[in-house]
């Protein structure tokens, strides 16, 4: 309350700022929990309702307790669905190590790369 009486000083702008970052971040990880939880198969539909329940009612205590109780599995979804987003698009683009090896040893035979550019080059792909 008295943040209102002083009118437009520093301090009301910073705590205008701190409470936009405070919304961004609580609103961003809504949408990263609500992302997993639909995403999600070894759960059922009444504990996912159960999950929106707690994520409406209790925002930030339930966001909370989604990320200490599910923390470790979401990270294992995230990094399962990255790994399938590659190999699909690895399928799609007809991408193969093979090739690309061959692409790097006429890159280094022509001289645009170096011998320790194709080397890093090659150690990444393989």
């Amino acid at each position: 309350m008295f943040f209102v009486q002083e009118g437009f000083t520093y301090r009301n702008f910073l705590m205008d700022i701190i409470a936009v970052f405070t919304f961004v971040v609580w609103f961003w990880l809504l949408i990263v929990i609500y992302g997993d939880l639909f995403r999600r198969h070894d759960i059922s539909g009444w504990g996912k309702a159960l999950w929106v329940i707690a994520l409406v009612l209790f925002s930030y205590i339930g966001i909370f307790a989604y990320l200490v109780t599910q923390g470790k599995g979401m990270a294992e979804r995230n990094a399962q669905q990255a790994q399938q987003t590659r190999d699909e698009l690895r399928r799609i683009v007809d991408f193969s190590v093979a090739d690309e090896i061959t692409k790097l040893d006429q890159l280094k035979k022509s001289g645009s790369i170096t011998e320790v550019e194709h080397g890093r080059l090659r150690a990444k792909l393989v």
